[in-house]
């Protein structure tokens, strides 16, 4: 790999190994997410993984029947998280019983922002393995409930990852019979929804706290929508440098970079 090349597996690299989502909404609001979650209910749980399975649905949808037709080149980051801002602020109004209604919005919206991200580094959106590739990246930046405090490392969640990728890809390409579609998409929506909806506990706890108001939970959307923002960013650049030199390469590389 040339210089240029090692520096932009560096930079995936921080943002990758970044510190978690409530890590950075502690560092703005202090003790926030432990405030807040004494102001959740008892069937908090349930409430986040419905939520997170209907969110992670409406991306699907988005992804399969939109994502690829009008690829854009310069990803606009800005403007997503003003829209995610925006769509946080009407949800602070009313706090974590918006989060049916919330969650959806601000996940598309980021979806949108992902994919233009993945076109940026040029990334075929037209193609089923990009689509899913962008909602690779909600597993991103967590671990998942499912891991049994096993390593979670950008390289460990993508390993965990492929199969159910490579099944879904083949189902939507038309390789697979179609009664094994359903399962396959499923799958790997479960997979995603395991480590998503830890980033949206964190998110939901930190935006319980009653006095926070409409524009403290704009600005928790914002560092949310940054968070997978950084995720995409580095995530495409290492499948862009993939692209170049391989995987095997490109992981050797990553693993040995200090940051």
């Amino acid at each position: 790999m040339n210089r240029e090349d090692i520096e932009a597996l560096r930079g995936a690299k921080r943002l990758l190994e970044s510190p978690s989502l409530a890590v950075k909404l502690t560092d703005k609001l202090g003790s926030g997410i432990e405030r807040g979650m004494k102001y959740l209910p008892a069937n908090f749980s349930a409430i986040v993984d419905k939520a997170v399975q209907m969110s992670l649905g409406k991306a699907m949808d988005v992804a399969l029947y939109s994502m690829g037709k009008k690829s854009r080149r310069v990803s606009s980051d800005f403007l997503h998280k003003a829209a995610a801002g925006i769509v946080g602020g009407v949800g602070g109004f009313f706090g974590w019983a918006s989060l049916p209604a919330e969650l959806p919005a601000s996940t598309v919206v980021m979806l949108r922002s992902i994919a233009d991200i993945a076109a940026a580094n040029g990334e075929d959106l037209s193609q089923p393995e990009a689509k899913l590739s962008c909602l690779e990246v909600f597993a991103l930046g967590g671990p998942s409930k499912a891991d049994d405090g096993a390593e979670t490392g950008y390289y460990m969640v993508r390993g965990t990852l492929a199969a159910y990728l490579r099944t879904a890809s083949r189902y939507l390409t038309g390789t697979t019979l179609a009664d094994a579609g359903a399962p396959a998409l499923s799958r790997f929506v479960g997979q995603v929804a395991s480590r998503f909806g830890v980033s949206v506990s964190d998110k939901v706890a930190a935006s319980a706290v009653p006095v926070l108001g409409a524009a403290s939970c704009a600005a928790i959307n914002l560092v949310f929508t940054q968070h997978f923002q950084n995720m995409a960013n580095g995530h495409f650049t290492v499948r862009r440098l993939e692209r170049t030199y391989g995987q095997d390469v490109v992981k050797a590389a990553y693993e040995k970079l200090s940051l």
